[in-house]
C-alpha cells in the first residue's frame, strides 16, 4: 500500500445458513466480490452475531431450525435494528416472500439461484443503505406536506418525529417524492429503485408501497394510478 494511501475495511455479510454446502457456496461467491463474511447456522446465532458485529448485511434463511427467518427479521425490526436484510429461501411461497416484506426486508431470493444473483442483489442492496444515487446528494430535503425526506442522512420524519425506514422503502419513497405528480409504472421503478427489474416481481413494489403507506398514516404522499403504478401526490392533490 503507498504511504499515506488509507486501506478500505471490506464490508461484512452476515451468512445466516444452515446448510453448509450453500453457506460456503455464498462465501465463496461473497469474498471474491470482495466482502468479509460471517456464518451462522440458526436464528438464536443470528441475532448475537448482528448485535456484536454489525454487518453490512444480512443474507437470511427463511428455513432456520428453531427460530426461522422470519422471527428474526421481526426480532431485529421491533428492536429498532434496521440493518438491510435480504432472505434467502427453499420455499417458493409467494405468502413467506410478502410476510418478510412487510416485516421490513429489502429483498429475496429464491432457491435454486445463481450466487452471481445474490452477490448482486447484496451490492444493490448495499448500494440503497449507503444513498449512492446521484439526487440524493443533489437535494438536501423533499417534503411533502407533514412529510420530510432527508437523503443526506437517510432519515424521514413526519411533523418532526422520525419514522424508520428500510433502505428500500426509503429510496422508493424519496425516488417519488424527488417528482411529484409523474406517474411511475412497477417495472420503471424495479429499475430505478431495486436496480433491476428482471430479478424482483411486481408484487415486491406493491408491498413496499404498502409498508410506506403505512408508515406514514394518516398522512398521504402516495396516490396509486390504476392500471398503471404509482406518483407522489402533488402540493394541489394534498389540500383539501
Amino acid at each position: 500500500m503507498r504511504p499515506g494511501a488509507v486501506q478500505t475495511v471490506p464490508r461484512l455479510v452476515l451468512v445466516v445458513e444452515d446448510d453448509p454446502v450453500i453457506a460456503d457456496l455464498l462465501v465463496l461467491h461473497l469474498e471474491h466480490a470482495g466482502y468479509r463474511t460471517r456464518v451462522e447456522r440458526d436464528g438464536e446465532a443470528a441475532l448475537a452475531a448482528v448485535a456484536r458485529h454489525t454487518p453490512a448485511v444480512v443474507l437470511l434463511d427463511i428455513g432456520l431450525p428453531g427460530r426461522d427467518g422470519i422471527e428474526v427479521c421481526r426480532a431485529m425490526r421491533a428492536a429498532g435494528d434496521w440493518t438491510p436484510v435480504l432472505f434467502v429461501t427453499a420455499r417458493d411461497d409467494h405468502v413467506d416472500r410478502v410476510v418478510g416484506l412487510e416485516l421490513g426486508a429489502d429483498d429475496y431470493v429464491t432457491k435454486p439461484f445463481s450466487p452471481r444473483e445474490v452477490t448482486a442483489r447484496v451490492a444493490a442492496v448495499l448500494r440503497r443503505a449507503d444513498g449512492a444515487r446521484e439526487h440524493s446528494a443533489a437535494i438536501e430535503v423533499v417534503r411533502s406536506g407533514a412529510v420530510e425526506c432527508l437523503p443526506m442522512e437517510r432519515r424521514v420524519l413526519v411533523q418532526g418525529v422520525e419514522v424508520p425506514f428500510t433502505a428500500t422503502e426509503f429510496e422508493l419513497l424519496h425516488f417519488l417524492l424527488c417528482t411529484p405528480g409523474r406517474v411511475f409504472s412497477r417495472s420503471q421503478l424495479l429499475r430505478n429503485v431495486w436496480g433491476q427489474d428482471n430479478l424482483a416481481g411486481e408484487r415486491t413494489v406493491d408491498v413496499h408501497v404498502a409498508q410506506v403507506r403505512a408508515k406514514l398514516a394518516p398522512h398521504e404522499v402516495i396516490r396509486t394510478v390504476r392500471g398503471v403504478g404509482y406518483a407522489a401526490l402533488t402540493e394541489r392533490e394534498r389540500r383539501p
